[in-house]
């Protein structure tokens, strides 16, 4: 078992965090929120009204379970390779077939699941909560939820403990197909810029494989994710307006019609560049790091694969 990689993809994923935190709470607001209608008009009147901490509502337990969810990936992700090439029966060290880059990386995004969504609908719940609470002594109404433990608290108080896996499913639909696209596109990226004789692409390469990975992934989970942001925040403030997930995309269809599954992919694209450039380059110096066998020994993956010059 590759142990190492659930270690690197923790720590990747914790920066992977900190760099794009504020543009993720811009996202879910236009996709949740009307009176939000694009990504400058957002971030403007977030600032305005809730000052920079607008933007990092609901940080301190997404740090924590995406981590957890970050290392989960990369290390289902590392051993499915494993056990896939096993199965082939692939010299040891050898590449990884597509297929197999594609089926790890879905199982990676599915794997996840069960870690992730609890914190994810904290995190989705606190960022769409635009009371400021300045407004306790200006007239204006109180938050609802008081942090990131308040919020869990309250919802399991509220919906009962599978009230944290509201929106599992689609995201589930969402990460499964994403993940998969996310890994094999960093794979082909990384074969493609490395240069002859080496195992692996430089650091140039290795940013530029991260940065467009996760723009591929973003493209293929933005809808799916509309859908789990609306089911996730559905309730929280009023009467359930969704029966369910074919409900959510029914109605969403019928009021705002199907371009609203891609407003937000603009600010997915801005967001996932840095963050999951960051995200490898850190996987892949710790990876590095603590695997002291030859690089030949390391890739086949995808991950794993940087030539140290």
């Amino acid at each position: 078992m590759h142990i190492a990689d659930f270690v690197a993809g923790s720590i990747g994923g914790a920066c992977g965090v900190a760099v794009g935190y504020p543009f993720d709470t811009v996202k879910v607001r236009i996709q949740t929120q009307p009176q939000f209608t694009g990504l400058w008009q957002c971030a403007t009147a977030t600032f305005s009204k809730e000052g920079v901490h607008g933007f990092f509502k609901g940080m301190a337990l997404p740090v924590t379970t995406i981590s957890m969810t970050s290392s989960v990936v990369f290390g289902t992700y590392r051993n499915c390779l494993q056990c896939l090439s096993q199965l082939r029966g692939a010299a040891p060290g050898g590449p990884n077939t597509k297929l197999e880059v594609f089926l790890s990386g879905m199982a990676g995004g599915v794997a996840q699941i069960l870690v992730m969504s609890p914190g994810d609908m904290v995190k989705v719940r606190l960022q769409c909560q635009t009371e400021s609470p300045r407004g306790r002594t200006n007239n204006m109404s109180k938050p609802k939820y008081r942090g990131p433990v308040h919020c869990l608290l309250r919802i399991v108080r509220e919906e009962g403990f599978l009230g944290l896996y509201r929106g599992a499913l689609p995201l589930m639909m969402r990460d499964g197909p994403s993940f998969a696209t996310y890994f094999l596109t960093y794979n082909t990226i990384c074969e493609w810029m490395t240069p002859a004789g080496k195992d692996g692409p430089g650091w140039s390469g290795v940013m530029l494989a991260g940065g467009l990975a996760g723009m591929a992934g973003w493209t293929l989970g933005t809808p799916m994710d509309v859908i789990k942001a609306r089911l996730q925040m559905d309730g929280a403030r009023e009467t359930r307006r969704y029966r369910g997930l074919v409900h959510c995309v029914v109605e969403t269809v019928r009021l705002e019609g199907a371009t609203v599954f891609f407003r937000s992919l603009g600010i997915n694209w801005l967001r996932a560049f840095p963050v999951n450039m960051v995200v490898f380059v850190t996987y892949e110096s710790l990876i590095g790091f603590w695997r002291a066998a030859p690089a030949g020994a390391r890739g086949g993956g995808g991950a794993g694969r940087v030539a140290f010059e």
